[in-house]
């Protein structure tokens, strides 16, 4: 018997003996203190519990609100949720959330998410796989703040917890359709109803086509486009009056006609040479010129069978789930049109359209749990919990550059090349138990406590090599290496915190939270498989001060925190630089420490049947202490050297002599108290709604603002990429029949055809201080303003 094998058995068994323990203590409990209707029910602490009552911070958005904001995918929620940020990636897998600041400061694939992203109680192992289609769903709940003690070692940043749609006890279906600018079309429908009296089913499907909204002038297409589809099918069985299994199945497919950038200032004159008089780079620019090589596709199923045993005082929960997912992907790192291969002298850029990979794993996961029902002295949720990764990845890239000729003009003479590749294989296994107690002591005063113990093993084998081809050389930067890797820890984590319930509406809370995300062995092209040690397990401190209130008869709610959460060893990915060699690197390391505090508020208005207000506000100061940085490249020529004593803020090279024998650093600079990346210090929302009833009609006009202060999009502080505030109005107007049988809905987003940026960056992967000055940016359909109705029918 392994050690993994022991340590679940012992798990499960103290878990299970304090189940029975708990289950006896609590036989006299009281019936719940059921939910009025209207009122928003959440599993965020994994019991069903009224969202005023839960004593942390957590945005709840129902099925229909996400659907009245045209929220048709999970990057959109950041439209509906204070303190949730989104920043773009090369490609969808590198896109990331961040909540409060903080999120996944690094794309490898041997690192989990700190949001993590969880689908009807099942985790989704790594982060490419959480951004995804959301059709048919009954809520989104975001948890903000390290969630580890009940949702695990990687959620040290939050939780978005997606809870679909449950088989329905009468049939009903819907259909819905969507038409916009810039040829968008999406169509989703659900069929629903029992099968016996013990049996019921449902099934949903979507599809998207998303037409690209940049124009490519080297190839007259359009790009950064996607087509999607999924299918869900569930089975709700009631095997006995107490005991219910859920079988799920869902399958999805998306295929991305992605990741090109777009130039928005261009002063070198090689580069404009290269992108052609069609490509006119100003801040609104959408013309692109490339050999439209990148995309990115991906196909995931899951399967899971979640079952639940109602004891009366408690509920026994199992979710056992299979996940397998697989992507392909290519990007253009040159993202000029080169095909065929151009001359480009002394430039940095060269013909670089072979750089992809693909990554599959296959996901076991099983947690089973306790939890009481009802609102009794004590509420408790205690359970184990075990997941098996297994991940297959490999990469290939291959550069060509002219030796001689005029400048973008074909090439004419033979290529040199440079190309490199790896093959590796990811495991580990996660095996914790955990539980968390609320206990009403005395009047409305109640204490909460809760530990979660976690093992963590990792297994990681490779191998670098190259070049592909004969005649190639080996791409700088490149070490040839092959090996096994393994590492495994240990983690205590928890929460404590005192909550006064004043009455079922209102109360006020305060908590400390402990929490985790576990060291990681990285699996890429630039990992020494041999020897490498990874990265350190990152830790968190979080406080948080909170209130919640809802006025009688539901006219006025709100939830307002204060909160602070410090990091040791946020775990950071840089892209390293040295411009005097040509090379660079992606590098894993972890940051000094980070701290992300705040404020926020969020508010419901229903002054009146017909009208309600929606607002949120949100102030954080999250910043960064991370040494060892590349130097921003506009200012890596005339940097000074230093023995001792170095500077922060400020680009030097750092000197360093060992037996005799000096050696220089590229250029560096070690930031303290940066900005997190993607980080507004300030967002707004308010979104007030009309409705109102005409005979047998209904109608509704609804107009949403949401505002974000200034953003940096680099660790290194770097002053060029950085973003000012901007506000962004969408609108929409609609009708429908008095029982809701059909509805339309007319919408414009972007009112004000704002322009913004996901991310900017010097170029690309190429950029030196040749054309440090250069910028590039990642930029969403809504940056413009396109219009579009949605219809629907229900059944």
């Amino acid at each position: 018997m392994n050690k993994i094998q022991h340590y679940r058995r012992i798990v499960m068994g103290s878990a299970m003996v304090s189940a029975v323990a708990m289950i006896a203590a609590t036989s006299g409990a009281l019936a719940q203190d059921a939910a009025v209707p209207g009122e928003i029910v959440v599993t965020a602490q994994k019991r069903a519990e009224r969202l005023v009552q839960v004593p942390l911070a957590v945005t709840a958005v129902t099925g229909e609100s996400l659907v009245n904001n045209q929220i048709n995918d999970t990057n959109s929620l950041t439209r509906a949720v204070p303190s949730l940020t989104y920043q773009a990636g090369n490609n969808p897998g590198n896109n990331g959330f961040r909540i409060r600041g903080v999120g996944t400061q690094l794309f490898s694939f041997g690192v989990e998410s700190a949001v993590s992203v969880v689908v009807d109680g099942v985790v989704a192992p790594r982060q490419a796989q959480g951004f995804s289609d959301l059709a048919d769903l009954e809520r989104v709940e975001v948890l903000r703040g390290p969630q580890g003690t009940l949702f695990g070692k990687n959620s040290t940043a939050g939780v978005i917890n997606i809870v679909t749609q449950r088989p329905s006890d009468t049939f009903e279906g819907r259909v819905e359709g969507t038409v916009a600018e810039q040829d968008e079309y999406r169509v989703k429908g659900t069929v629903s109803g029992p099968i016996s009296d013990t049996l019921k089913a449902r099934v949903s499907g979507y599809y998207n086509n998303v037409g690209g909204y940049l124009n490519n002038v080297a190839t007259g297409n359009d790009t950064n486009g996607y087509k999607s589809w999924g299918i869900r099918g569930k089975l709700d069985w009631d095997a006995t009056p107490n005991l219910n299994l859920l079988l799920t199945g869902d399958y999805r497919e998306n295929d991305a006609k992605c990741c090109s950038r777009v130039p928005v200032k261009i002063v070198t004159p090689a580069m404009q040479t290269l992108l052609g008089p069609d490509v006119v780079a100003t801040p609104e620019n959408r013309n692109v010129s490339n050999d439209d090589m990148s995309f990115f596709k991906t196909k995931t199923t899951i399967v899971s069978l979640q079952a639940d045993w109602d004891l009366g005082p408690a509920t026994v929960t199992s979710i056992t789930a299979f996940q397998r997912y697989d992507q392909r992907d290519r990007f253009e790192p040159d993202q000029i049109a080169s095909d065929p291969l151009r001359y480009v002298g002394a430039f940095p850029y060269s013909q670089w359209n072979d750089n992809g990979s693909h990554t599959s794993y296959n996901n076991y996961s099983e947690e089973l749990r306790i939890g009481s029902n009802g609102n009794q002295d004590l509420t408790y949720v205690a359970g184990v919990f075990y997941s098996h990764l297994d991940l297959d990845r490999s990469y290939n890239r291959r550069r060509l550059r002219c030796g001689s000729g005029t400048i973008g003009a074909t090439c004419t003479v033979t290529p040199t090349a440079d190309s490199s590749g790896f093959d590796g294989t990811f495991k580990s296994d996660n095996v914790s138990v955990f539980g968390q107690v609320d206990w009403r002591v005395v009047g409305g005063l109640h204490v909460i406590g809760g530990l979660r113990n976690s093992y963590e093993k990792q297994t990681v084998t490779g191998s670098v090599y190259g070049p592909l081809v004969a005649g190639d050389n080996l791409f700088p930067g490149t070490v040839i290496n092959a090996g096994t890797r393994s590492r495994s820890d240990w983690a205590l984590t928890g929460k404590g915190g005192l909550r006064y319930e004043f009455n079922r509406n209102l109360q006020v809370y305060g908590s400390y939270t402990r929490g985790y995300k576990a060291f990681a062995l990285d699996i890429d092209v630039t990992t020494n498989f041999a020897n490498q040690n990874g990265i350190a397990p990152e830790h968190v401190n979080a406080y948080e001060l909170g209130a919640k209130w809802q006025a009688p008869g539901g006219v006025f709610d709100i939830s307002a925190a204060i909160f602070r959460s410090d990091f040791r060893n946020l775990q950071v990915q840089s892209l390293v630089t040295d411009v005097a060699s040509g090379t660079f690197v992606t590098v894993l390391g972890n940051a000094g420490k980070s701290r992300s505090q705040g404020f926020e508020v969020e508010a419901n208005i229903r002054p009146s049947r017909e009208f309600s207000v929606a607002a949120n506000f949100t102030l954080i100061d999250a910043n960064i202490d991370v040494p060892g940085q590349s130097c921003p490249i506009q200012l890596q020529t005339g940097v000074a050297a230093y023995s001792s004593d170095f500077p922060v803020n400020q680009c030097y090279i750092r000197r360093t002599t060992v037996n005799g024998v000096t050696t220089n650093s590229s250029p560096i600079i070690d930031v303290a108290g940066g900005q997190l990346p993607a980080t507004p210090r300030y967002r707004v929302g308010v979104t007030p709604r009309y409705e109102r009833e005409f005979g047998n009609l209904a109608g509704f006009v609804q107009v949403a603002l949401n505002y974000q202060s200034d953003t940096s999009f680099a660790l290194n502080q770097d002053p060029m990429l950085k973003q000012d505030g901007y506000a962004i109005v969408d609108a929409s107007v609609g009708i429908r029949d008095a029982d809701s049988r059909w509805n339309l809905t007319l919408f414009v987003r972007n009112l004000f055809d704002q322009n913004y940026y996901t991310q900017l960056n010097h170029g690309t992967i190429l950029a030196n201080t040749t054309n440090a000055y250069d910028l590039w940016a990642n930029v969403n359909k809504d940056a413009d303003r396109y219009f579009g109705a949605t219809f629907g029918v229900r059944f």
